[in-house]
């Protein structure tokens, strides 16, 4: 069970002056749910089962009760502390992180895997460590060749334990565990809690605290931090589907999961075909191309990339906004995993699956094991899409008019007005602006094969925040706010300003788009103008912002 105190800080946790300063640099303000019902009993010494998924806190959870246990002089080789887990790319993660909150310490920290040259590895672990953090395998070949002494180990960590089983190390796991000394702490953490996750913690763990996490208890008008929702279609038409998904939804960087690495090169290359800058990344590719593809999408050169489970095992990417199931993942516990990667640290996230009629009773066994609603969308249509591609130039246009300086244009829109009427040179701009985007690529209906049931109505009656870049409600009107992604704006920021300075709820919103340099929001109509004036008078996230209908240019651009 958690803890009851949802007030306390770090401070009260009775974490050593160090470590306090540390979270402070960093930015830390309180500790997260995993964080407050793990750290007490960890300090105390106990042995805990922890179930948390990525992205919720608990490589702090585990990493300061190691640290608060570092002696002030050691010059032991063997490390005291182990950390085992599945990949590459959380070992590396881990370990940067244990290393910034002990640096004032003095931690001696190293990541050990595959892939990195053995001997760079066995010099820094004979000058000794105090933290080791790897992968089993790696782990388990260091202990081989007696370059890696575990008899010093007074705490273990097995981080993502139902991944590293599902990879195929439970041996090597026992191997170790076996190699250290009967007489220390032992922590799992783990997403979910299978069996095989359990027999390991019965058989190695002592009396062990069990704490889980619990969904989000969210603030009032405050949206999910991940919308969950499904399309069904037919497998002929899933690429096509999928590409329109993508340009309705506009991600700033998403993972689609594919079940096959032929599936992954097909699709990245459909992708990229239709103009999304797609990157491939699957157990056929050595590392490093899968290390260059990540890199792509995390400074932003890549749109997405397409995956199967076993090779984006471990990857955080702090930007990600979508997780897409292109096929509905053949577990639970693997959807679980999937959509645990966004949605994190207040940032909502939207995990989308794609599902033919053959596999739309697999959506209703998913939703009663993870207790939450799916909500089962209709492809958009061709209009749809037309309208989303038009409103987005209109966006850009707009959001020019607002920000460039466009003085030395002047000339040319004068010279043709001595010929043309303006609206129509307007016209013809707007005109080249739309198919130079991409946008004028000719689609093809994709049939509806949406199940008519009652679970269905009950989907569409979602509440309208949750179903962004549709057109827009009737009753409603769309009000552009001057501030967006770049001054880090949030749905849940405009959601909170506007029912903070006007008598409208979260329900009331509509639908809500966040671009770099603005934001668009639906109001009721009726509200318009009360809404108009609340946030011209107030501030979102502590900065003035320019608000105004959409469509009302309030005269002429200065």
């Amino acid at each position: 069970m958690m803890p009851d105190d949802d007030s306390a800080s770090f401070a009260g946790l009775a974490l050593r002056p160090e470590l306090l300063a540390a979270l402070s640099a960093l930015g830390y303000e309180e500790p997260t749910p995993i964080q407050r019902g793990a750290i007490p009993p960890l300090l105390e010494g106990r042995d805990l089962v922890g179930q948390a998924a990525t992205g919720t806190g608990k490589t702090a959870a585990f990493a300061l009760p190691l640290l608060q246990r570092l002696p002030a002089q050691r010059s032991g080789a063997a490390p005291m502390a182990a950390v085992l887990l599945p990949t590459r790319e959380l070992a590396v993660q881990v370990s940067e992180a244990i290393h910034r909150y002990g640096r004032d310490l003095g931690v001696r920290v190293l990541p050990i895997y595959g892939g990195q040259p053995i001997p760079r590895q066995m010099r820094v672990l004979e000058r000794g460590i105090d933290v080791v953090v790897a992968t089993p395998g790696r782990a388990l070949d260091h202990l081989g060749r007696g370059t890696l002494r575990f008899d010093a180990v007074e705490v273990v960590v097995l981080d993502e334990a139902d991944e590293m089983l599902d990879m195929g190390f439970a041996e090597d796991i026992e191997a170790l565990l076996d190699a250290m000394p009967a007489e220390r702490q032992t922590v799992l953490f783990s997403a979910t809690l299978p069996p095989r996750v359990d027999r390991i913690a019965r058989r190695y763990l002592r009396d062990p605290i069990r704490i889980a996490t619990g969904r989000e208890v969210l603030a009032k008008g405050e949206a999910p931090r991940v919308r969950q929702q499904a399309y069904v279609v037919p497998r002929a038409h899933k690429p096509a589907a999928l590409g329109r998904i993508l340009d309705i939804e506009a991600p700033t960087a998403a993972i689609v999961f594919c079940r096959t690495r032929d599936a992954v090169d097909q699709l990245t290359e459909s992708l990229n075909g239709r103009g999304y800058r797609a990157e491939a990344l699957h157990g056929g590719m050595s590392q490093d191309q899968r290390d260059r593809a990540m890199g792509r999408l995390r400074n932003g050169t890549a749109d997405l990339v397409v995956a199967t489970d076993v090779a984006a095992r471990g990857l955080d990417i702090k930007q990600l906004t979508h997780v897409v199931n292109y096929d509905v993942p053949a577990s639970t516990d693997a959807y679980v995993h999937r959509i645990g990667r966004v949605g994190r640290a207040g940032r909502e996230g939207v995990a989308i699956t794609l599902a033919e009629p053959r596999e739309y009773r697999m959506l209703t066994t998913l939703e009663r094991a993870i207790k939450l609603r799916i909500s089962i969308e209709k492809i958009p249509t061709v209009a749809d899409l037309r309208a989303r591609r038009l409103e987005l130039t209109r966006a850009a246009l707009e959001e020019s008019l607002l920000e460039d300086d466009l003085s030395s244009f002047r000339v040319v829109v004068e010279s043709l007005a001595d010929e043309f009427d303006v609206m129509a040179i307007a016209l013809a701009a707007v005109k080249l602006a739309h198919e130079a985007s991409g946008a004028a690529a000719a689609e093809e209906e994709i049939p509806d094969v949406t199940p008519k049931s009652g679970r269905n109505e009950d989907a569409r009656r979602q509440p309208r925040e949750h179903r962004r870049g549709q057109p827009q409600s009737s009753g409603m009107t769309r009000l552009f706010v001057g501030l967006g992604r770049n001054a880090g704006i949030r749905p849940q920021d405009l959601v909170g300003a506007i029912t903070g300075e006007s008598q409208l709820r979260g329900r009331d919103i509509g639908a809500i788009e966040i671009a770099d340099r603005f934001s668009l929001v639906e109001v009721p109509e009726s509200a318009a103008d009360h809404v108009l004036a609340a946030l011209r008078a107030t501030t979102v996230k502590g900065r003035k912002a320019t608000v105004r209908r959409e469509r009302d240019r309030g005269g002429p651009v200065r």
